[in-house]
C-alpha cells in the first residue's frame, strides 16, 4: 500500500477506529488530517501520531462549520467518515424515540453533511469511505435503533457510488470492537460483554480498531472497489446464538 503524497481526511479521527486508521495511513506515507469536535481530543490524538499529520476542530452536525472546514483545508484525495454514536439502544417496545433521533443527529446526518460538503474539494476519482455497523443488516435484540441509523447509511452507498462516479464510495460495517463507543458502560459490564462476545463469535475474540482500519486502508488503495459494504465482525453475522 503506497499512499505517499496523498491527502486523507478522517472525520472522527481522534479516537477508536478513526485514530487507528490515521496511524495506519500515516505509516503508509499519506498526509493525514484528523478532525473532531473537541480540541482536547484532537491535541491528545496528534500527540500519539507520527508522520505528516495535522488536526482540525469541526462540529460536523453544522453544515456551515463543516463547509468552512473543507474551505480551510482545500483539495484532498480521500475522505473517511468514522463519526459514531452510542445512543439508540433498547428494546423496541420501550425505545426512546427522542434518544433515537439523537442517534441520527450525531451519526447519520453528520456523515451526509460531511460527504456533501466535501465534494468540491475531494478528488474526483478519489474515495469516500463510511463506517456503519453490522447492526444495519444483522439482527441483535435491543439494537433496532442502531439498525435504523446504520441501515439508513448503508442504503445510500450504491446510489452515491453511481451518482458520484468515478469517485469510489464504500462502507465498512464493524461488529463488536473495543473502542470508546463502549465508554459509557460500567467497566464490569463492558468487560463481561466483551468476554461473552468473544466466546460466541467465530473469531473467538473482540475486535480491535486496527482490524477495521486495515479494511478502510484496503478500500482507499484498491481502485477497483466501489459500492461495497464489507463486514468486519469476526463472523458475528453467522453466529448461532447471541
Amino acid at each position: 500500500m503506497d499512499l505517499r503524497n496523498q491527502r486523507i481526511v478522517i472525520l472522527g479521527g481522534t479516537s477508536g477506529i478513526g485514530l487507528a486508521t490515521a496511524h495506519l495511513l500515516a505509516e503508509a506515507g499519506a498526509n493525514i488530517i484528523i478532525a473532531g469536535r473537541s480540541l482536547e481530543k484532537v491535541t491528545r490524538a496528534l500527540a500519539t501520531l507520527k508522520g505528516s499529520v495535522t488536526g482540525e476542530v469541526v462540529n460536523a452536525t453544522s453544515r456551515e462549520e463543516t463547509r468552512n472546514f473543507f474551505d480551510r483545508i482545500g483539495t484532498f484525495d480521500h475522505l473517511v467518515l468514522t463519526l459514531a454514536s452510542n445512543v439508540g439502544a433498547g428494546e423496541f417496545r420501550t425505545l426512546d424515540f427522542d434518544m433515537l433521533r439523537q442517534g441520527f443527529e450525531t451519526k447519520f446526518w453528520p456523515q451526509l453533511i460531511a460527504a456533501q460538503a466535501s465534494l468540491d474539494f475531494l478528488r474526483k476519482d478519489g474515495s469516500l469511505t463510511i463506517v456503519s455497523a453490522i447492526t444495519a443488516h444483522t439482527a441483535f435484540a435491543g439494537a433496532s435503533g442502531f439498525a435504523a441509523v446504520n441501515g439508513a447509511l448503508e442504503a445510500i452507498i450504491p446510489t452515491l457510488a453511481l451518482e458520484l462516479q468515478p469517485l469510489r464510495v464504500n462502507a465498512v460495517a464493524p461488529g463488536g470492537v473495543a473502542t470508546p463507543f463502549w465508554g459509557d458502560f460500567p467497566e464490569e459490564m463492558r468487560e463481561a460483554f466483551f468476554a461473552q462476545s468473544a466466546a460466541i463469535t467465530p473469531a473467538k475474540r473482540i475486535g480491535r480498531p486496527e482490524d477495521v482500519a486495515q479494511v478502510i486502508a484496503m478500500l482507499i488503495s484498491n481502485t477497483f472497489m466501489t459500492s461495497t459494504i464489507i463486514d468486519c465482525d469476526g463472523g458475528a453475522r453467522i453466529r448461532s446464538s447471541w
